[in-house]
């Protein structure tokens, strides 16, 4: 496995490299939860109550951004197809890439949620349930997003496009981190059923989108 590894890091040092890296996806995080307040007013309770929900929304919104680079930049520079002609299995290569692209845009916005939930007036225990929630839904975002990444492989500007395919198929993954969140808020019995339909979602999506993903570039480069 030691071209997966090489593979690894290679995409992990892209991924700082490239604009969307993890400064821009949490400055944007950022900007995001602070920027809602300013909308729904001064009311510390309704803040808390509709702060898991920003933070979920941000995060969402934040994963976006670098989503259309994930294959853009391999397909322009002829990696892409490189990949395809090495014989390597591509849903394996697909997962690498999928993996390294969250470590590197995703885990930094679980890890700054705890700090960016102080400004929305978060209890300890609600804190302690987006990030943990956020840390099991966020790679389901980001192997959905390779789906929609690799539809638009061929279009010069397709992230708005790749936004539109995405966002739909996310929804049920932010219904859920949003609900185990409050759950863990209201009742803490509550939280471990759309906690555990959510880590099902997350597997689910590490199933389906590497395997959609691969039939989406071998279409795309014939």
């Amino acid at each position: 496995m030691g071209w997966a590894g090489s593979l690894f890091w290679r995409e992990m040092r892209l991924a700082v490299r490239v604009g969307g890296g993890a400064l821009v996806g949490v400055l944007f995080f950022l900007a995001v939860v602070t920027v809602i307040p300013f909308g729904v007013g001064p009311d510390l309770n309704l803040l808390a109550r509709i702060g898991p929900a920003i933070l979920w929304i941000g995060a969402l919104l934040a994963t976006l951004l670098g989503l259309d680079r994930l294959f853009q930049a391999d397909r322009d520079d002829g990696s892409l197809d490189l990949i395809l002609m090495a014989g390597r299995p591509l849903e394996l290569v697909v997962l690498i890439k999928c993996l390294a692209h969250w470590v590197a845009t995703g885990l930094p916005l679980v890890l700054a949620a705890p700090v960016l939930a102080i400004f929305l007036n978060l209890e300890p225990l609600a804190i302690g349930a987006v990030t943990l929630t956020l840390l099991a839904g966020t790679p389901a975002l980001t192997l959905i997003g390779a789906i929609g990444a690799s539809l638009t492989v061929t279009l010069r500007r397709g992230g708005l496009l790749l936004a539109v395919l995405v966002v739909p198929l996310a929804i049920p993954v932010l219904i859920f981190g949003v609900s185990a969140a409050d759950a863990a808020v209201t009742d803490p019995v509550p939280f471990l059923t759309p906690f555990s339909i959510l880590c099902a979602l997350t597997l689910v999506a590490s199933v389906v989108g590497p395997f959609a993903s691969a039939a989406a570039l071998r279409f795309s480069s014939d």
